[in-house]
């Protein structure tokens, strides 16, 4: 424990010893201005029942003026303002997450699921930052990269509601819809590898020494009617040259050649293809996803001075309690 203004201690113990030494000589001298002198007392102060009063009488003076310097000392420390100084650190993951989902009827299912579980995951995380991205024919990054959380969650909620509206009513929800089937019919649908590079751009400042990850929803059932911009192999290289490390995860219907390009192409970044099934649930893809990739850095350092009153406090109090209970015994 240390003082915060030392500077009332050095100053007000000084004065209080110069004034203790003042009140003492003082004293020395007699004073009669109060009573009158009585002549042959004597007699009376060799009474045993006189000299035990005149000794607790002392006893007792003494012990208030004792208890009086230690307040006034008590009171100078509180005034100094005991405090401690407290250094704290933030510990915070430098991940960057995109969810980045298939969202053509094929992989609804497994959609669904993925989002449900996702949720587990962002309730837990510590200054990452996440991101969701949709697509179909086109791409449409629906959750920026955030460390909103609430907003991420709201967002997992209204993507369940359509995966849920399209199982119970076999109708292709709005939600769904909007922004990823741009040019459909001229296109296609499930254009795979364009989308992934889109995603994959939506990364800001790649410059930037953090660790970023993928995880990608699909079966790897490209249906483009027209050249794409981007082909899986060139959205691998991307992901690779900008050390974007992707995790895919594959209904079980996923055929083995789908599954065998999409795993090729994954495992160039770095990362790895799992397939939906009964064995591999999405709640332990993501759990073994979630045990490879967290990558602790230092957090923030803040140092606090927080105030320590307590002891000084209660000494004060308690000096106080007893200068009260012998108060009323003596009078000085």
């Amino acid at each position: 424990m240390e003082l915060t203004y030392p500077l009332v201690l050095y100053i007000g113990i000084p004065i209080l010893i110069v004034l203790i030494i003042l009140i003492s000589i003082k004293r020395k001298k007699p004073n009669y201005k109060n009573g009158k002198k009585i002549a042959n007392t004597q007699y009376a102060k060799k009474v045993p029942y006189y000299q035990k009063i005149l000794q607790q009488y002392r006893i007792l003076s003494i012990i208030i003026k004792i208890i009086c310097v230690i307040t006034i000392v008590i009171s100078l420390v509180l005034l100094s303002r005991p405090s401690k100084v407290e250094t704290s650190e933030t510990k915070r993951y430098s991940r960057d997450i995109f969810l980045c989902l298939d969202v053509s009827t094929s992989v609804i299912d497994l959609d669904q699921n993925l989002v449900s579980e996702m949720k587990d995951t962002v309730k837990s995380l510590k200054g990452e930052r996440f991101g969701i991205s949709i697509f179909n024919t086109s791409s449409d990054v629906i959750v920026p990269l955030t460390d909103d959380y609430e907003y991420v969650l709201e967002t997992l909620d209204k993507l369940e509601e359509a995966f849920e509206s399209y199982s119970s009513t076999g109708l292709y929800p709005t939600f769904l819809q909007a922004g990823t089937l741009v040019g459909n019919m001229e296109r296609g649908s499930s254009i795979i590898g364009e989308n992934l590079a889109s995603c994959l751009y939506s990364f800001p400042n790649l410059e930037e020494e953090r660790t970023r990850i993928v995880l990608f929803a699909t079966d790897n059932d490209d249906y483009a009617m027209s050249k794409p911009v981007a082909t899986l192999e060139d959205a691998g290289e991307i992901g690779k040259e900008n050390k974007i490390v992707v995790y895919a995860i594959c209904p079980k219907a996923t055929t083995d050649i789908d599954k065998e390009e999409l795993q090729d192409v994954v495992r160039t970044t770095g990362g790895e293809l799992y397939t939906e099934d009964g064995k591999e649930t999405v709640s332990n893809i993501v759990q073994q996803i979630e045990s490879k990739q967290k990558t602790e850095i230092e957090g923030s350092k803040e140092t606090k001075r927080l105030d320590k009153p307590e002891i000084p406090f209660i000494i004060l109090l308690i000096s106080i309690i007893v200068l009260f209970i012998t108060s009323k015994k003596v009078k000085i």
